[in-house]
Order: C-alpha cells, then sequence, then structure tokens
C-alpha cells in the first residue's frame, strides 16, 4: 500500500508528517528520517484493527458492507 505523507518543519525545528488520507493520523520527529519512521508506525497502528471493537455483544452488531 502506498500513501502519501507530507512532511513540514515546524518554527520549534522538529519535522510534523501528517497522511492526508488518514484523518488526524500525524507524527513528528527530530530529523526528516525520524518523521518518516514515526509517521510509518503511526499508519501502521491507524490502520490496524482493533479487535475489541469487532466483538459481538447483545447490545453490538458487527456488520461488513461492501462500497
Amino acid at each position: 500500500m502506498k500513501v502519501k505523507v507530507v512532511i513540514e518543519r515546524g518554527e520549534n525545528g522538529y519535522f510534523a508528517a501528517h497522511c492526508p488520507a488518514l484523518k488526524s493520523c500525524w507524527s513528528q520527529g527530530k530529523t526528516r528520517e525520524e518523521a518518516l519512521d514515526n509517521i510509518r508506525e503511526a499508519i501502521a497502528l491507524y490502520l490496524e484493527p482493533e479487535s475489541t471493537e469487532l466483538v459481538e455483544t447483545a447490545e453490538r452488531e458487527v456488520v461488513e458492507l461492501a462500497l
């Protein structure tokens, strides 16, 4: 999977990175490389399914929709 990442240098000297396709997926680093490593990890965590939310209970039904 390929995603676009925007990297900007902040006023504090750190590099901020975010993925516009994934709402609220941001990270930062002291260097450009560190920011890229950190956003790579943030994207992986963002896309990782949360198994606790997929558990069906009497009050919650999990369905799969085709778009």
